[in-house]
């Protein structure tokens, strides 16, 4: 579980990130991603219904995107918010895969 103030939970920051944020696709995970004006970057990682009508299939991509972000806390740059997007791609790929697409969006981003 990612630390408390690295979550972005705000209805309005998540708007604002959406309307103004830049974006990087990869094959199974999308970014949007703007500065803040704080110390710390926060996430918000989102895995619609698209990607599967089961919840607990939702819940555990969610879950594995979070953990890969976890582990790198300490290498990302701070100062941004920054939202997941899952694919549907991304839906039975093993934890080691969809780190490895986490990591290189991130790095797409020039966040890490």
């Amino acid at each position: 579980m990612l630390p408390s103030p690295n979550r972005l939970r705000l209805d309005k920051d998540i708007k604002a990130l959406f309307a103004k944020g830049k974006g990087v696709f990869d094959v199974w995970v999308g970014f949007k991603f703007r500065k803040n004006d704080l110390n710390v970057t926060r996430f918000a990682v989102v895995v619609g219904t698209k990607v599967s009508k089961s919840a607990v299939v939702r819940n555990r991509l969610r879950r594995q995107v979070r953990e890969a972000i976890r582990t790198r806390l300490s290498d990302i740059r701070p100062g941004y918010d920054i939202m997941v997007l899952v694919k549907k791609e991304a839906m039975g790929a093993s934890f080691q895969e969809l780190e490895k697409h986490v990591v290189s969006g991130l790095k797409k981003a020039n966040i890490l």
